[in-house]
């Protein structure tokens, strides 16, 4: 059983490296923060909490192209270079918004901007690197680092809130901007580093030497970005990712508006939306602990149907306490496998050598579904006060795509690694 964890031995600093970078990265910072600095913003500007809100529909649109270049960037000049540079820059443009005076286009560009400048900090190199340290345990090493998504974003709200309470929605941006200099960058430039960096060889030859008989290699193996697309499963994915990330993304920003319309006081619904990030934890360990002994499509077509579950309950008229505990807990369970399941199917069906520019890709188009999902959502309750619609359309697309994983067949693995 100890051998099972050689791996951590070994690789434990690049998961904790992954984790930091990750948590202070461009996945939770600006999604989680939001909707802090939204009544301050309203405020002082008079701009419409949906106004505010569509900030969010540039930054996902440049992120269509921002992943898959920084997933290039990431294969060709390697990932260390690559998440060292994006947290400084991404930085840097979280204090951009301190300077917004009033322009709505101005908002929006920054947001744009902020997507090109920190995708380097999603986690596209990441969970490359992890990928490559981690072969038997694997999935667990994903989940321990992308659990750092949930963490950074739910302490970054309450950092962000305590910042405008104390010296304003200015310098409370420059306070959140700091967060990935003091913390992530020294981090990261200390521990992160892939297992073809020259400063680890010693520490690899030792895994490798330690690691449990048939968990593989750090072989650079795999298909080329060009064979991908010629690939259906990549297809296949993309085709289920991106209404995947609508109808789990839609949810959760809308969360508190939604309980709302179905009676529950202010006090309920902040006590009851908590119960999302605790799940979106137990989701990503769960998941990255379940990856290495379950068949990641049938594990994911189990998970991503649960929330059918929960748009069902939301949809109905009076729904109790308890059901939406319910609710909530199977969604945020679902949302905290996406990143683990996502990293890991592309490992084990296209394999490392354009690991970071299939997964950049790939993300792309979940980020496409995720950034206009609460737009769309909330356009649904501006037109019929009701979030029911919406509710019922997730729920059939959690059904549809959840049971289209198990069209990806068995693992690649013996495949790719002959095509060294």
């Amino acid at each position: 059983m100890k051998s099972d964890f050689v791996e951590f031995k070994y690789g434990w600093p690049v998961v904790l490296a992954g984790s930091l970078g990750i948590s202070l990265g461009m996945s939770p910072l600006p999604f989680y923060t939001i909707g802090v600095f939204a009544q301050p913003l309203s405020q002082e500007f008079g701009w419409g909490i949906d106004q505010i809100m569509y900030g969010l529909v540039p930054f996902c649109l440049a992120t269509v192209i921002s992943a898959p270049f920084a997933g290039y960037l990431s294969d060709r000049f390697g990932v260390r270079q690559v998440a060292l540079i994006s947290i400084l820059l991404f930085a840097l443009g979280m204090m951009a918004f301190a300077l917004n005076n009033g322009s709505l286009p101005l908002y929006f560009f920054l947001w744009a901007m902020l997507s090109f400048v920190g995708a380097g900090t999603l986690p596209i190199t990441y969970t490359k690197a992890i990928s490559r340290w981690f072969q038997h345990k694997r999935g667990l090493a994903l989940g321990m680092a992308l659990v750092g998504t949930g963490i950074g974003g739910a302490l970054a709200k309450i950092y962000a809130a305590t910042l405008i309470d104390a010296v304003g929605w200015r310098m409370a941006y420059v306070g959140v901007g700091f967060l990935p200099l003091i913390v992530a960058l020294p981090v990261v430039y200390l521990l992160f580093r892939d297992v073809d960096d020259p400063k680890v060889e010693r520490r690899v030859k030792a895994l490798e030497s330690a690691r449990p008989q048939g968990a593989g290699s750090n072989q650079l193996y795999g298909y080329t970005f060009a064979q991908c697309l010629r690939e259906w499963r990549f297809w296949l994915l993309c085709a289920i990712f991106l209404p995947l990330s609508f109808a789990i993304g839609g949810p959760i920003p809308n969360l508190e508006t939604m309980l709302a319309s179905k009676g529950f006081d202010r006090g309920d619904a902040i006590i009851l939306a908590s119960f999302l990030g605790y799940s979106v934890y137990v989701g990503r360990v769960l998941a990255g602990y379940l990856l290495d002994f379950v068949w990641a499509p049938i594990l994911a077509c189990v998970l991503q149907m649960m929330p059918a579950i929960s748009m069902f309950i939301f949809a109905t008229a009076d729904p109790s306490y308890g059901q939406m505990v319910i609710a909530i807990v199977t969604l945020g369970v679902a949302a905290g496998v996406e990143y683990d399941l996502l990293a890991y199917l592309v490992a084990r069906y296209f394999g490392m050598k354009s690991y970071a520019r299939i997964y950049g890709t790939l993300y792309a188009f979940f980020g496409l579904g995720a950034g206009f999902g609460p737009a769309i959502f909330g356009a649904i309750y501006g037109r019929t006060g009701s979030y029911d619609l919406a509710m019922n359309v997730a729920m059939w697309v959690f059904v549809a795509c959840s049971l289209s994983f198990l069209l990806l067949g068995r693992y690649r693995d013996d495949k790719i690694r002959a095509m060294v």
